[in-house]
């Protein structure tokens, strides 16, 4: 198979998994919006939201490296650029999620 094919269909697979995680996390954070900042606390220190929020971060971050390293496919033309672009995307798609995650976990 090849690597735009493997792309395209990661992308796809990765938007379907996470359409119900964007539907809980909307309902939820309607839900969160104008309470203090205790209750917010409380929501992210129990079990399940953890988990959910957790998986949520991870599945978003790889979808959006995804389709912004699609753009830089399209749009830079420098291979050293691209490749730099890239790695950068791939490096913060990994940091960004994994600090959340330890944040949330470290809650209470």
């Amino acid at each position: 198979m090849h690597v735009s094919t493997k792309k395209w269909l990661f992308t796809k697979i990765s938007s379907l998994v996470l359409m119900p995680f964007m539907t809980w996390f909307i309902i939820n954070f309607v839900a969160l919006y104008d309470k203090e900042q205790s209750v917010i606390l409380t929501f992210f220190s129990q079990q399940p939201s953890k988990i959910l929020f957790s998986v949520f971060i991870i599945i978003a971050f790889f979808f959006s490296a995804l389709t912004i390293s699609e753009i830089f496919e399209d749009y830079l033309h420098d291979d050293k650029i691209k490749n730099v672009a890239n790695k950068a995307l791939y490096l913060f798609a990994i940091l960004i999620p994994l600090i959340t995650i330890l944040s949330i976990y470290s809650l209470n």
